[in-house]
């Protein structure tokens, strides 16, 4: 029976170890499960080959459909139960294959099996998503992002959940639904869909001071990353790591993107909604189907246990982080991700993320939000996937053996051998057993820690500060950055409709925060702010620091035009060798170029050549790309200048901060929209060599932020 089936990853002895760890094992020991229908004739699902998949069965060829009819009945039942109860948050998700690979260090800190030697890999499952939409919803709004990644390791599933933003809105699992019901679309008329401007949230966040800080992250950029590969990831609460001496820390996780951090800005974010919905799950897929594979390294922030109580804030509260000045994050390994998934349903769909899927090595901390999450996440799941078998369903199941007295219940797979289904037994010879901690490979043991406390339902004093990280956060950003947020609070607060709403978030929330914050947005809502804090002074906190570099975007700009999008505008009469010469100089420095022509037919150029376009100008818009070049060929730049979508490309670029660059006749379209030569950001030249070197490091830097603010003037 060993290649059965039924009992994959669930047969063997008391000697159950055979079965393969690296990257490639999970795709392995799934292949059984993958189906292609080449060459196969079509059956009903319990294997019946059906001579008419067209006609119901029916009583004469004008009479009603018969009951008997099962391969109709199996049909339409199949159909109408496709689609499962989708995710309450995070139902919008893309995902990717890959691999974990430990560093050397790892292991000092854990006895976990994946961090036990340098170079060892372990295959993960990995998915983004947005918190408050739908499943139809758009990528680019601003909301929070989704990180899980799921481990398959040779001791069992660990699933580190996580998002894009270290902290969180609230302290204690009892308001998470509160939130959520906030967040969400409006019960009465179910609007808006995946946004968060509207009263209800106001409403909830103006009256619950603890959520400020997580509020002023979701009000920044970090809202809508530029790409997934340039998101940092967080577990955002305190674990445990317990090393093979049974020493307990408490770590905080990293995901630290290789592709430095970056991000849309809320106009062009807002354009993708209706020109790109799928903006950033179509940048993964694409990427990873042309080789360009997506990169983190994993580091902890590590916490002795005797200095659990040495900050300015309890570490146990899921709204503060810890500053990485204060605690540096100490790189442990990398994930690559460099598979996309056979199928959206069966993988990214149903994959079941839960903190409370864990190793020997890694344990919780006390912090109340993680708690409940360990119990809401198994519920979610049950509901979701039918019944507690979700773990036997391809993408969850481990690839080490799982033997237990668990069965029957909805969509079983495994048929489980034996007349014992208790423990211990004697029948079958006691087997399943338990394994004793201390064995070498022994079971799960939780950290050994002294609970001696009444029942009561209250927060520790120390979970009493809710502005003191909002301040440093604020005070970390860029006046670019700053202005951002001061324009992300005025839009959301101008879609509330009751002005005491708006009122209560201008004058009791934001001046705790920063006065100047308040006041500007305040101005621009006509409301009089406080000039000075307004919240009780255990509110307000204390900080021993007062910015960190670590918490601004622009602090992890890639600095290289790696995984770039450029556009190269062309039409007939295009000067083909620059264009050629353009896609070299772009793909030696891991650029992309994307040709772009007003239609899809071959253009030719002025040598003779015919340049094949990828897209065409209303297909692939400047808000997909991160640069525009326009190349020399009079005929092709009058033909560009002529079309209302050409210039708009450019004026659309330049609106967005990007690089802009011209060569020969090209400077001809740039005049014609209105793009000033030789601005910050414009490069001009007769050849490409000319132009090439400041248009990459610009475009290293992701924008011109220089022209921030003057991009308004831009002619209609």
């Amino acid at each position: 029976m060993a290649g059965s089936p039924y009992t994959e990853g669930n047969s063997g002895g008391p000697n159950d170890t055979d079965f393969k760890t690296d990257e490639h094992s999970k795709s392995e020991r799934l292949e059984h499960n993958r189906s292609d229908a080449k060459g196969h004739d079509l059956r009903t699902n319990q294997g019946v080959r059906i001579a008419d998949n067209h006609n119901s069965l029916k009583a004469g060829e004008r009479g009603p459909t018969l009951m008997e009819d099962f391969i109709l009945r199996e049909k339409l039942n199949h159909f109408d139960h496709e689609r499962i109860p989708e995710r309450i948050v995070h139902a919008r998700g893309a995902a990717a294959h890959g691999y974990f690979e430990a560093y050397d260090n790892a292991a000092q800190y854990s006895k976990a099996a994946l961090f036990s030697e340098a170079g060892k890999k372990t295959p993960v499952f990995t998915r983004f998503s947005t918190v408050q939409g739908s499943r139809g919803s758009n990528d680019t709004v601003r909301d929070v992002r989704g990180f899980a990644v799921k481990f398959y390791t040779e001791e069992g599933n660990w699933d580190l959940v996580g998002n894009d933003m270290p902290v969180f809105f609230m302290q204690d699992a009892s308001k998470f639904p509160d939130f959520v019901h906030a967040v969400k679309p409006e019960p009465h008329n179910e609007i808006p869909q995946g946004q968060s401007a509207h009263d209800t949230l106001w409403d909830f966040v103006s009256l619950f001071p603890e959520s400020a800080h997580m509020v002023l992250w979701t009000m920044s950029d970090r809202a809508f990353p530029r790409h997934f590969r340039n998101m940092e990831g967080f577990g955002v609460h305190s674990f445990r790591l317990i090393d093979r001496q049974g020493t307990s820390r408490f770590v905080k996780f990293h995901w630290k993107p290789l592709a430095g951090t970056c991000s849309l800005i809320w106009d062009e974010a807002q354009k993708l909604w209706g020109r790109d919905p799928d903006f950033n799950r179509r940048a993964m897929w694409e990427d990873i189907e042309n080789g360009d594979f997506l990169e983190w390294e994993l580091g902890i922030q590590v916490v002795e246990e005797q200095d659990e109580h040495s900050f300015d804030f309890d570490i146990l509260d899921a709204t503060k982080l810890i500053p990485e000045e204060q605690v540096p994050v100490i790189p442990i390994g990398k994930m690559v991700l460099n598979r996309n998934p056979d199928n959206y349903f069966a993988e990214t769909e149903q994959v079941a993320f839960s903190p409370g899927h864990v190793v020997p090595g890694i344990d919780f901390s006390n912090d109340p939000l993680l708690q409940g999450r360990l119990f809401s996440y198994l519920d979610t799941q049950m509901l979701r996937l039918s019944g507690p078998n979700f773990h036997e369903i391809p993408i969850n199941r481990p690839v080490c053996p799982f033997h237990n007295n668990q069965r029957d219940a909805p969509h079983r797979q495994t048929i489980n051998k034996g007349q014992a289904s208790y423990e211990p037994n004697s029948i079958d010879d006691g087997w399943p057993r338990q394994t004793p901690a201390a064995a070498e490979n022994g079971g799960y043991e939780s950290h050994h820690e002294r609970i001696d406390a009444h029942k009561i339902r209250a927060r520790s004093e120390s979970f009493g500060d809710h502005y003191s990280q909002a301040r440093l956060f604020w005070n970390s950003q860029t006046d670019v950055e700053k202005e951002h947020i001061i324009a992300a609070y005025t839009f959301e607060l101008s879609k509330v409709k009751r002005p005491w709403i708006r009122e209560r978030q201008i004058k009791e929330i934001l001046p705790n925060i920063d006065p100047e914050l308040a006041r500007r947005v305040g101005e621009n809502h006509g409301i009089e702010a406080p000039n000075s804090p307004v919240a009780p002074e255990g509110e307000l906190g204390r900080s021993s620091q007062e910015s960190s570099e670590a918490l601004s975007l622009m602090a992890r700009l890639p600095g290289n035009i790696r995984y770039r999008k450029v556009a190269i505008l062309v039409a007939d009469g295009v000067d083909g060798e620059q264009v050629e010469t353009l896609k070299t100089r772009l793909s030696e420095q891991g650029a992309q170029s994307m040709v772009i022509a007003p239609s899809m037919a071959p253009v030719s150029a002025s040598g003779g050549q015919n340049v094949t376009p990828d897209a065409m100008l209303n297909g692939l818009p400047s808000v997909t790309m991160d640069a525009v070049i326009v190349p020399g060929g009079e005929s092709s730049v009058q033909t560009l200048k002529a079309s209302g979508q050409g210039r708009y490309y450019l004026q659309e670029a330049y609106k967005h901060l990007k690089p802009i660059a011209a060569l020969g006749e090209g400077e001809v379209l740039l005049d014609a929209a209105g793009v000033a030569a030789g601005e910050n950001g414009v490069f001009l030249g007769d050849t490409v060599e000319s132009i090439f070197e400041p248009f990459a490091k610009v475009l290293g830097e992701h924008r011109v932020w220089s022209r921030d603010g003057k991009a308004n003037d831009m002619p209609a």
